[in-house]
C-alpha cells in the first residue's frame, strides 16, 4: 500500500509528522502577526476563497473569526469571479486565500480578482513564497509542512488550521497564544496512543455510507473526516452540522448507516452533540463519537477520545482519530490510501 520498507502508507507517515509540522508552522507565524495585524487594518469583514481540504479549513476560520474577533466572514464563490466575471465592492474586506500547492489557478485568479475589487490580500499555502498564490498576495502565511506526497492531506490541513488560529489572534481576539504553542504537543499525545480505532474500523468496514456531523468550531473536522472518507475510503460520507442534520437528513441514520459525532471537550455545541448521539442509539443506530470527553463517550457505541484543547483550538486535534480511522479503513477494504482512483494533488477547476 504504498509507504516505506516498514510497510506504512504515505499517508500514515504523513499524519505522524503532524507535530513537527505543527510546531514549525506555529513557530514560523506567530511572530508575523503584526504584519497581519497592519495588513487587515481599516477592514472589517474577511472573505475566505477555497476549495476542498482548504474550503473545510476555512469554515473554522470562519467560526473563529466571528466567535473571536467580531468580524463578519463569508465563503467565496470563485465562480463569481471566474466564469461570471462579475464586480463586486470588495473595499473594505481582507481576502484570505487558502490553496496548499499554491498552484490552484481558480485561487490564485479569485484572490487577483479580490484584490482588483478593493479586498486586502492575505495567502496561507504550503507552497512557498515562490507560488503564485503567494506572488499574488500582499502578505503570505507559508505553512510549514513540508512536501506531502499522499493524496488525501492531512499535515497541510491541520497546519493551515493553526496559521488560522495565528490569523484570528492577529485580528485582535483575546485567546492565549500560549495554548497554541501547546497544540503540538497535544497531537504527539493523540499519535502515541491511537487506541479505539478497531471497533469502529470494523464497524465502518461493513457499511456503505456515514453521517459525520459537528457544530460550531468542530463542524470543520466533521467535514474534513467526510471528505477523507470519501476520498480515501470511496464511502458516500455525509458531513453535516448537527443543527442541519436534525432539519430532515437525520431520516438517513438507521441500522445501516452510522453516525460519526465530533466535539471539543468543553464548549457550547457539546450538550448538542452529546443529546445527537442518545437520538442516534435511542433510534437504534450506531453513534460513534470523536472528542467530547466522557459525556459524548457515555452516549456513543463507541468512541475516540479527542485532545485536551480548549474548544478554538480542538479542531487541530479531532481531524487526528479521523485521519487514523480514514487510513485504517482504507487499508481494511484494499484500497491504496496514498493514491485514490481519480483524485491528483492539484486540482484545477475547468
Amino acid at each position: 500500500m504504498g509507504g516505506n520498507g516498514a510497510g506504512l502508507s504515505l499517508m500514515r507517515q504523513e499524519i505522524a509528522q503532524q507535530p513537527a509540522a505543527l510546531r514549525a508552522t506555529i513557530g514560523a507565524l506567530l511572530p508575523r502577526r503584526a504584519e497581519v495585524t497592519a495588513l487587515a487594518a481599516r477592514t472589517g469583514s474577511v472573505l475566505f476563497i477555497a476549495r476542498g481540504t482548504s474550503d473545510n479549513a476555512a469554515v473554522y476560520g470562519s467560526y473563529l473569526i466571528q466567535a473571536h474577533a467580531g468580524r463578519l466572514t463569508a465563503l467565496a464563490a470563485p465562480s463569481i469571479a471566474t466564469t461570471y466575471r462579475a464586480r463586486v465592492d470588495l473595499d473594505g474586506v481582507l481576502a484570505v486565500a487558502l490553496s496548499q500547492s499554491g498552484r490552484t489557478a481558480e485561487i490564485v485568479e479569485t484572490l487577483q480578482w479580490a484584490g482588483a475589487c478593493g479586498a486586502r490580500t492575505l495567502a496561507i499555502t504550503n507552497g512557498g513564497e515562490s507560488s503564485p498564490l503567494a506572488q499574488a498576495a500582499s502578505v503570505t502565511l507559508c505553512t510549514q509542512a513540508g512536501v506531502e506526497r499522499a493524496v488525501p492531506a492531512t499535515k497541510t490541513f491541520t497546519t493551515q488550521l493553526a496559521a488560522l488560529a495565528v490569523l484570528v489572534l492577529a485580528l485582535g481576539a483575546q485567546l492565549d497564544a500560549g495554548e497554541l504553542r501547546a497544540v503540538p504537543d497535544t497531537v504527539e499525545s493523540l499519535l502515541a496512543e491511537p487506541a479505539g480505532l478497531e471497533p469502529i474500523v470494523s464497524a465502518l468496514a461493513e457499511v456503505g455510507g456515514v453521517v459525520v456531523s459537528g457544530r460550531g468550531m468542530a463542524y470543520a473536522a466533521a467535514l474534513e473526516l467526510a471528505l477523507k472518507l470519501k476520498e480515501a475510503c470511496y464511502l458516500r460520507a455525509m458531513g453535516l452540522s448537527y443543527a442541519d442534520l436534525l432539519h430532515g437528513p437525520i431520516a438517513v441514520v438507521d441500522a445501516d448507516t452510522p453516525a460519526i459525532l465530533v466535539a471539543a471537550d468543553s464548549g457550547p455545541t457539546l450538550a448538542g452533540t452529546v443529546d445527537l448521539a442518545r437520538r442516534v442509539t435511542g433510534a437504534g443506530a450506531r453513534a460513534f463519537g470523536i472528542g467530547g470527553g466522557a459525556a459524548l463517550a457515555g452516549a456513543c457505541t463507541a468512541a475516540l477520545a479527542g485532545p485536551a484543547l480548549p474548544e478554538w483550538l480542538a479542531p487541530i486535534g479531532l481531524i487526528v482519530p479521523g485521519q487514523l480511522v480514514s487510513e485504517a479503513l482504507a487499508r481494511r477494504l484494499g484500497i491504496n490510501p496514498d493514491s485514490p482512483r481519480g483524485l491528483t494533488k492539484v486540482t484545477q477547476t475547468d
